[in-house]
């Protein structure tokens, strides 16, 4: 190989790894992974907004009186489902507070359901269902708390040299927002199943909410 060969080959392994240390590929690898960790929040949000409406039905069909806070989970389900985040809009700060207080709002609601019927601690399918949203908070409480760590990596590696370059001049990249919930929903819905152990409630048909549920369906 003669020597301008290998200055040659020499110049190309150093460009090479001069570009990777410039963040041309680590800054769209770890935006990618900010991502895909997003999603997996919007994910366990949706898990908790499916099991609302079989929560709805159960209530109403052991407490048909009182609709009020019904319809307020009903519509905070409807707004927290209609409200999302796309990966554009991961680094716009109005977009992610919007996101977080919709949330939030249904939190609060689902609070309030469970402190206004104490009498349906007693029924199997109402415990069945809180159980289940108390694990899609843990899987919320999760999922946030990986995205938050990516966005962590993902913003340092943007604004620390040398990837700084490669970040500002070839991907014109701008820091990604962390998720953070609203003072209102800082714990998840109490649960509290220290009394339960009555005879459990028939529960509701598949369908029961089907036509109730209908306008809040339509919304997502």
């Amino acid at each position: 190989m003669s020597v301008i060969a290998s200055l040659r080959t020499a110049f190309v392994a150093l460009a090479a790894l001069s570009l990777a240390a410039c963040g041309i590929n680590s800054v769209p690898a770890k935006e990618e992974v900010a991502k895909a960790e997003w999603a997996d929040v919007q994910n366990a949000y949706q898990r908790r907004a499916d099991l609302i409406p079989n929560l709805v039905a159960t209530v109403r069909g052991a407490a048909a009186s009182e609709q009020g806070i019904l319809a307020e989970v009903t519509q905070a389900r409807a707004d927290a489902t209609r409200i999302t985040v796309s990966d554009a809009q991961l680094t716009d700060p109005a977009a992610m507070a919007r996101f977080a207080e919709a949330q939030s709002r249904l939190t609060v609601t689902l609070q309030r359901l469970q402190e206004a019927y104490p009498e349906l601690q007693s029924q199997g399918r109402f415990e069945d269902l809180m159980t289940a949203l108390e694990g899609s908070e843990n899987r919320i409480n999760t999922a946030r708390d990986a995205y938050n760590e990516a966005v962590r990596d993902y913003n340092t590696e943007i604004r620390t040299f040398p990837s700084i370059i490669g970040a500002k001049i070839i991907h014109g990249a701008e820091p990604m927002i962390p998720f953070a919930a609203s003072e209102a929903a800082q714990n998840a819905p109490a649960v509290d199943l220290e009394n339960i152990g009555g005879a459990p409630a028939a529960a509701p048909a598949a369908n029961d909410n089907a036509e109730d549920e209908a306008p809040a369906a339509a919304t997502n």
